[in-house]
């Protein structure tokens, strides 16, 4: 929904502010480029992202998963088997984060380098 639906993210108490935040969470846009081929495994999900801890991956994906931008399939073998996949909400934001990942690599150098400039300048 828009704001002609009633919602405005520059409204501090309107509910769209906290999926935004969702979005902009340091973890979700790296889940979301990990399933973005198909279903992955808890391990496949840790292992393409690196450096995330087990806990904050689980609190990641159960907070996806509430929002309805994933879904969560136990399998009842021994051990369990676990995958997670998009929904189609979710797959529905692959565009969004595609353009943003394209542009965050299209220019991390430019970025980088006025990062260092402005420090030099201090």
């Amino acid at each position: 929904m828009d704001s002609m639906d009633g919602f405005d993210v520059m409204n501090p108490q309107c509910p769209s502010r906290v999926v935004l935040q969702r979005l902009g969470d340091k973890w979700t846009p790296l889940v979301f480029q990990s399933l973005k081929d198909g279903t992955r495994r808890f391990g496949g999900i840790r292992s393409d992202i690196g450096a995330v801890t087990p806990k904050v991956l689980t609190q990641t994906l159960r907070t996806l998963e509430r929002d309805g931008l994933i879904t969560r399939t136990i399998y009842p073998e021994v051990p369990p088997r676990v995958e997670y996949a998009l929904t189609g909400l979710g797959s529905s934001l692959l565009g969004p984060l595609d353009a943003v990942r394209e542009w965050a690599e299209a220019n991390a150098g430019e970025v980088l380098a006025s990062r260092d400039a402005f420090d030099e300048a201090l």
